[in-house]
């Protein structure tokens, strides 16, 4: 194993060395680096995860700051590029590719076919629906989110079991829309939850 980091160090107060090494050889797709997508690659980074593939085509706006894992200096500048950035600063030993475009049906499976995790953190219905129909049944392990939008009645966002490795985080009601809008709350418990599924799935396997 690689010589430890001062964070790697540190997580081996909580986590195995063999833990550890098991976590580092998955590797998770990012698929959209908003609110859902980048909080829960933090989330994921800080318990151990290494491996990242960060997928979205936009820039970071200053619409963005009040939930999103980005900082003002950030602002205009490729989400996948800062998400990288910021991600580590938090480990500084992270493996991560980045790709600066939209996904759709003809590319899905070239961007994330190697990754053995796919967090779903799209705003966008249709390309919800695309990844879904692409991994449904698949042997991969698949996170999605559905309803974070708004405040209050948080304890609504739970996470539902569709397969032994497909799951959907959220409330199922709340999606973002003109009048109900994205916040730091909800949307950060949403992606902790993704990150926490993802977690108990590899530390409950032998």
């Amino acid at each position: 194993m690689k010589q430890l980091n001062r964070f790697e160090k540190g997580l081996c107060r909580y986590l195995s060395p063999d833990c550890l090494k098991k976590l580092s050889t998955i590797k998770v797709g990012i698929a959209g680096c908003g609110g859902i997508g980048s909080n829960c690659a933090q989330n994921l980074v800080r318990c151990g995860f290494n491996q990242f593939v960060l997928i979205d085509s936009d820039c970071v706006d200053e619409s963005n700051l009040n939930r999103q894992f980005f900082f003002d200096a950030q602002v205009g500048f490729p989400k996948v590029e800062m998400l990288q950035q910021n991600l580590l600063k938090i480990n500084s030993n992270l493996s991560i590719k980045t790709i600066q475009t939209q996904l759709n049906a003809e590319n899905i499976e070239k961007m994330l076919g190697q990754c053995d995790v796919i967090v779903e953190a799209f705003d966008d219905v249709v390309l919800k629906k695309i990844l879904a129909q692409t991994y449904l049944n698949s042997e991969k392990l698949v996170v999605t989110v559905s309803g974070m939008g708004g405040y209050g009645n948080s304890d609504a966002i739970c996470c539902r079991q569709i397969k032994d490795n497909f799951y959907m985080v959220g409330d199922g009601v709340s999606e973002i829309s003109d009048r109900v809008h994205p916040y730091a709350p909800k949307t950060n418990i949403a992606a902790a939850k993704q990150a926490d599924i993802i977690f108990n799935y590899y530390m409950s396997k032998p």
